[in-house]
């Protein structure tokens, strides 16, 4: 791993494009990624699961290795289907057969060592070492210590299914000048989705649920928006700031004749590299310290107003979006509703890292409150949800407080410091 970092770090620092990629996608590289996988995952459409593709690893993985040599190694599509969303709607996710998993690892970590040289500092999603919490925190300090006046809160339209192919290989090209690693990425570009028994083509997006679709997305969006945001600050009036995490993104202005001018400029960029803006979730709005709006914006499930410190100094507010939080509201109820007459200690247990998942994601300074308010609503309505199960004797909220501390139940508390 060091010597391909190093080896992939000297030629791009020496203007070569990258060859011979493909032989990092080798019996070292595909086991490294057989191991990765957990186990009691759901199959694709071939029906191979970790534990069956291990019964006969060595072999499997040596037919798979020679099947690429020989270019006769096919992604299969990906299988289709549909789990619930907090929003009470359903999000298609798509589950590729095993050996395409392992393959996509692999080849996603080869692009993870040419691109982490490549892309911007205010990039934060999908990349080693970086995280949401850091992009938020990157978002309060700019608000803290520089001149923003006005927030361009951007959404692009339904981007992970419209990136367009042919341009994602051209700038894929820039640094890569393998032919036989780019062939592998268009073949699984346009492996296809199968739902329902019906076969659908990819004409465009990455593959649904692909261990390679992140860092594919992230490469498309540092050509059409970082890098072009990083050529074109020299010429906007003022300051200028972008944090980008995935699809989601906010750009931080000085003016607002600046931050209008390079909205109508990002519209036609989008438009351009065949995507688009969601305007009704796009707009420009005044917030800072010198501001001092009640405007909000919301970014990564949590929202962000302008606030005090008890001293009287300035500071961002960031809390848990209220949407977000009531819509976690309904799926909990329905979940403890489903599971009534469930064994206690094993729904309890299952609750246990629902609520330390919440935490470990919305435990950012100053957002206690809400920590607090989803904590107490998950302790009482699983308590009302446990007294429906006997009409006679239903349970007291004494025996109840005993189970929910049997079960160490966390209390809430501060995960991430973003102040």
């Amino acid at each position: 791993m060091e010597t391909k970092r190093k080896d992939i770090k000297y030629q791009l620092e020496h203007g070569y494009k990258l060859q011979t990629l493909i032989h990092y996608v080798n019996k070292e590289t595909l086991m490294k990624q057989h191991e990765k996988q957990q186990n009691g995952k759901a199959s694709g459409i071939d029906g191979v699961t970790k534990e069956k593709y291990e019964e006969n690893l060595e072999e499997n993985v040596s037919s798979l290795i020679e099947r690429m040599k020989k270019f006769s190694y096919r992604p299969k599509p990906v299988r289709k289907t549909y789990i619930p969303k907090a929003n009470g709607k359903l999000r298609g996710l798509g589950i590729p057969c095993y050996e395409d998993k392992l393959v996509q690892g692999a080849m996603a970590d080869v692009l993870n060592e040419i691109y982490e040289n490549i892309f911007c500092d205010f990039s934060y999603g999908f990349r080693p070492k970086r995280s949401c919490h850091k992009a938020i925190s990157q978002i309060n300090w700019l608000l803290m210590t520089k001149k923003v006046n006005y927030i361009l809160e951007a959404d692009i339209k339904g981007f992970f299914d419209n990136i367009n192919h042919d341009i994602l290989i051209m700038f894929l090209e820039h640094e890569i000048e393998d032919k036989n690693f780019l062939r592998y990425i268009k073949r699984f570009l346009k492996s296809g989705v199968l739902e329902d028994y019906k076969y659908y083509e990819s004409d465009k997006g990455t593959p649904q649920g692909g261990l390679i679709s992140p860092i594919l997305a992230n490469v498309y969006l540092h050509y059409v928006l970082d890098n072009w945001f990083r050529t074109i600050k020299k010429e906007l009036k003022g300051e200028a700031y972008l944090i980008r995490y995935a699809d989601d993104f906010i750009v931080m202005f000085q003016y607002e004749e600046t931050a209008k001018k390079f909205y109508k400029m990002l519209i036609e960029r989008m438009r351009k590299f065949k995507l688009e803006l969601a305007e009704d979730k796009t707009r420009i709005l005044p917030f800072g310290r010198f501001k001092g709006t009640s405007e909000s914006f919301d970014f990564l499930g949590f929202t962000f107003t302008n606030g005090k410190t008890i001293t009287g100094k300035y500071r961002p507010n960031i809390k848990t979006n209220k949407k977000k939080l009531k819509q976690k509201f309904e799926v909990i109820k329905k979940w403890l509703h489903d599971r009534m007459h469930e064994p206690i200690v094993m729904v309890g247990r299952t609750l246990r890292k629902k609520i330390i998942g919440h935490y470990a994601y919305y435990g950012v300074s100053g957002n206690f409150s809400s920590l607090l308010k989803f904590y107490k609503y998950i302790k009482y309505t699983w308590y009302y949800t446990l007294r429906k199960r006997g009409q006679k004797n239903k349970i007291k909220f004494p025996d109840f407080l005993r189970i929910w501390n049997y079960l160490e139940i966390p209390r809430p508390r501060i995960y991430a410091n973003v102040w």
